[in-house]
């Protein structure tokens, strides 16, 4: 009798959802995994296929959206927007079919769903919700995922701050920046930011799905928050790189907009505090920055 467990994974081709792929299949799980290629076990819009992947499957785990690292025109507000509420939309009809549907669904959020916040730290209980596109979008992932009628399924929402690790995420643009002389912090440099190693965002996966008794949002961030100042100088550090300049906001809306890009990625201050996983006893292995980014870099000071 085989007794792998299943999971499986919608938005496995990107940064987070490569390295969840890996280390699942590392940790003895048997991957199914839902997306637009014909590598993927089933395809979007495939609703049959999608109940038969699901059917059975212990765990779900939803990480599908477009990248957020874009000019927010209205066509690419409406993509981006798209492909986070349909998406879990149709899994919420693909579980509700299931005869055996999965004990949990972790299905992706954001951090960002809270106010720019310098002055205090945003929790689960009490947090304060901000305003702006990328909030609104937010909302309505964690909407369409409430709107699921899946009563043998507990659902939970992934309140995910900036992720860092190897070969992804933003570590490249900002040692990009550190090489060429630019690593200093950016804008006033007083905007918090919060982060998390994805090594920890896959444990603390699997954290919260064994932990039953967490319900609602989790936030997921360690709970080491710097200001921009200190983590461009942890990355020129993790770099070798001596000194940075600093980049002055109207430089930076300047360089967005060359790039193609928004400034709200660096410049909005987020102070995630993840109080339900610590109250819960989670261990962060990558809890402080300066160490997360020697471990990603494979540099030491």
């Amino acid at each position: 009798m085989n007794n792998r467990k299943t999971v499986v994974l919608a938005g496995a081709s990107g940064f987070i959802g490569g390295y969840f792929r890996t280390r699942f299949e590392q940790d003895g799980w048997r991957v199914r995994t839902v997306g637009r290629t014909c590598a993927d076990t089933v395809r979007w819009g495939d609703d049959d296929g999608l109940t038969r992947a699901l059917d059975g499957a212990e765990l779900l785990v939803n990480l599908a959206g477009r990248s957020v690292d874009c000019r927010y025109s209205q066509r690419n507000k409406a993509r981006i927007l798209d492909s986070r509420v349909s998406t879990t939309a149709e899994l919420g009809r693909a579980v509700a079919r299931c005869s055996a549907p999965p004990a949990t669904w972790l299905n992706a959020s954001t951090g960002t769903i809270y106010r720019h916040a310098e002055d205090s730290p945003q929790s689960e209980h009490d947090g304060e919700l901000g305003h702006g596109f990328s909030v609104e979008v937010a909302r309505a992932w964690e909407s369409a995922l409430a709107a699921a009628e899946t009563p043998l399924t507990r659902r939970v929402p992934l309140r995910i701050s900036i992720v860092l690790g190897p070969g992804g995420g933003v570590m490249r643009p900002f040692a990009a920046l550190a090489r060429v002389g630019l690593g200093g912090h950016m804008g006033g440099g007083s905007q918090k930011f919060s982060w998390v190693h994805v090594e920890d965002l896959y444990r603390s996966a699997l954290f919260v799905h064994q932990r039953t008794d967490l319900t609602g949002p989790v936030n997921v961030a360690s709970p080491d928050v710097v200001d921009n100042r200190e983590l461009m100088r942890l990355v020129r550090r993790a770099h070798g790189v001596p000194f940075g300049l600093p980049t002055p906001g109207w430089l930076l809306e300047l360089g967005a907009v060359m790039i193609r890009t928004e400034t709200e990625l660096v410049l909005k201050s987020r102070w995630v505090q993840p109080r339900k996983l610590l109250d819960a006893g989670f261990i962060f292995r990558h809890a402080e920055l300066g160490r997360a980014l020697q471990d990603i870099t494979g540099r030491r000071a």
